[in-house]
């Protein structure tokens, strides 16, 4: 007995640091040690959303040459939204447009230009392309087979500048004229190939370093509620899929599951770092949160965003993570997350790829 109580003295206060740490990262974004992010490091709020504004959520960050980083404001219901622009130099967030057509997603393609996925429920259905000087914007494709698109919802681009993108539909009143909903690719000649429809409601996509796999985020919430009286939509999928790419950029084999969330809900945005890890933007009520998996889908790493267990969709979403992205050159190692209505930032051990720094 004595031998015990002298190493339970010994080895107890380590365990109760533990313990504390783990409970502290779980509720205020503190991360315990991780192969992903650095000990210690916590979330800062760079951006919160202006009160007195229709209801919404920030969505889509995307890291520009010069280091900004652009994120949409997206309202639910009427509004075109905005796109904002946030200068890591002055720590600044100004208004790029105020006329997004219900922009969500956002990157930038290998010339540096700015893309938007234009949505539905009054937006644009479309993926559009702007000039960061003037403002302006042109429609890159807003059809497949000439039927208008249901709601581009994210999109990334692959080393020949084609642009991969989602096609779900959440929201919106509009008539549907595809049937699908699925995986497109705009070619450089501006036509446009389904990649997939192997999938319920494609979310968050994005590829793997080599170009061989396009990671899926299939988030099938059967729909949009638009308010808390509406009836709860048919849940169905809720998974992350890796397709085999050939050296085509087309799927080649059967897809691989990396991860099934169940019942819960599941990813949105997500990114891959220059080891090819992949980083999700969980939306569970249960476990909100950046979730790190290997090509494997093992979890390496997890950064909670938000308390867990929260039980109101509507009434209590802080906490909900939409999307994120790796700054460039000296801001490398930040990973900016957009979290219900504000734009966040933390210090990482790796770095993302950008299409127009050669996938560096």
């Amino acid at each position: 007995m004595t031998r015990f109580m002298n190493a339970f003295c010994t080895y107890w206060p380590r365990i109760a640091c533990l313990l504390i740490a783990t409970s502290v990262s779980s509720f205020s974004g503190v991360v315990a040690e991780n192969p992903i992010f650095l000990d210690g490091a916590k979330l800062e709020r760079i951006h919160t959303r202006l009160a007195g504004l229709n209801s919404g959520l920030t969505e889509g960050p995307a890291v520009a040459p010069d280091g900004s980083i652009y994120f949409t404001d997206m309202p639910f219901g009427s509004g075109h939204g905005m796109i904002l622009r946030f200068d890591p130099r002055t720590r600044k967030t100004t208004v790029f447009t105020d006329q997004a057509y219900k922009s969500n997603g956002l990157a930038f393609d290998r010339e540096g230009k700015l893309l938007s996925c234009d949505g539905a429920d009054g937006g644009g259905r479309c993926v559009r392309r702007w000039d960061l000087v003037t403002g302006r914007s042109e429609i890159v494709s807003d059809r497949y087979q000439g039927k208008r698109f249901n709601s581009p919802n994210d999109l990334c681009v692959d080393k020949k500048g084609r642009i991969y993108f989602s096609d779900p539909r959440y929201s919106g009143t509009e008539p549907r004229e595809l049937a699908r909903e699925a995986v497109y690719r705009i070619e450089k000649d501006g036509s446009v190939s389904e990649i997939t429809h192997d999938v319920e409601k494609p979310n968050g996509l994005c590829l793997s370093p080599d170009q061989r796999t396009l990671y899926v985020a299939d988030h099938n919430n059967g729909g949009n509620r638009l308010s808390p009286n509406d009836p709860e939509p048919r849940r169905g999928v809720m998974k992350i899929y890796a397709f085999p790419l050939d050296e085509n950029g087309l799927v080649s084999g059967n897809r691989k599951t990396l991860v099934d969330f169940g019942k819960e809900n599941g990813c949105d945005g997500m990114r891959v770092d220059a080891q090819g890890n992949i980083y999700l933007a969980v939306r569970s009520l249960a476990r909100p949160g950046i979730l790190v998996i290997d090509p494997s889908g093992k979890e390496l790493a997890f950064l909670a965003t938000g308390p867990t267990g929260q039980k109101g969709v509507f009434e209590d979403w802080k906490g909900i993570p939409s999307n994120m992205e790796f700054g460039i050159g000296g801001d490398a190692n930040t990973l900016y997350i957009t979290i219900d209505k504000s734009l966040n930032r933390i210090q990482v051990k790796t770095h993302g790829l950008h299409p127009y720094t050669g996938g560096k």
